[in-house]
């Protein structure tokens, strides 16, 4: 004798695809979920990322050329000018200046490869 009796909806034809529907409409969701994540949520993950270490490492840079500067003018004035701040200035501002020459003439020019309208 059988425990558990067929059901009349198990005996129908093409009840298999309808005790399915269920396992394959949570597979298309789980899908879609899948695909929009990885659209979507991926992506501005990896821009974030970019953008936050930008950040650190911009700062980071900020302070340590800061720093450098500082210890080269005090360096300049006590053991190379005597205590002449003025020229250990001078010397650190023209340094930074031709560093600044240097690097605008390396520049690249945004509208090289396109005609300008005359």
């Amino acid at each position: 004798m059988d425990p558990k009796p067929d059901t009349p909806v198990s005996q129908l034809p093409g009840s298999g695809a309808l005790g399915d529907l269920p396992v394959r409409a949570t597979d298309y969701v789980e899908t879609l979920v899948t695909l929009l994540r990885d659209k979507t949520v991926r992506p501005m993950t990896l821009v974030t990322r970019a953008l936050v270490f930008g950040i650190v490492v911009m700062a980071a840079s900020v302070v340590t050329v800061t720093l450098l500067s500082i210890t080269l003018i005090r360096l300049l004035t006590v053991y190379v000018f005597d205590g002449r701040v003025w020229l250990s200035d001078l010397v650190v501002g023209v340094l930074f200046a031709i560093v600044g020459i240097v690097a605008w003439s390396r520049r690249s020019d945004p509208n090289a490869g396109t005609e300008r309208a005359a």
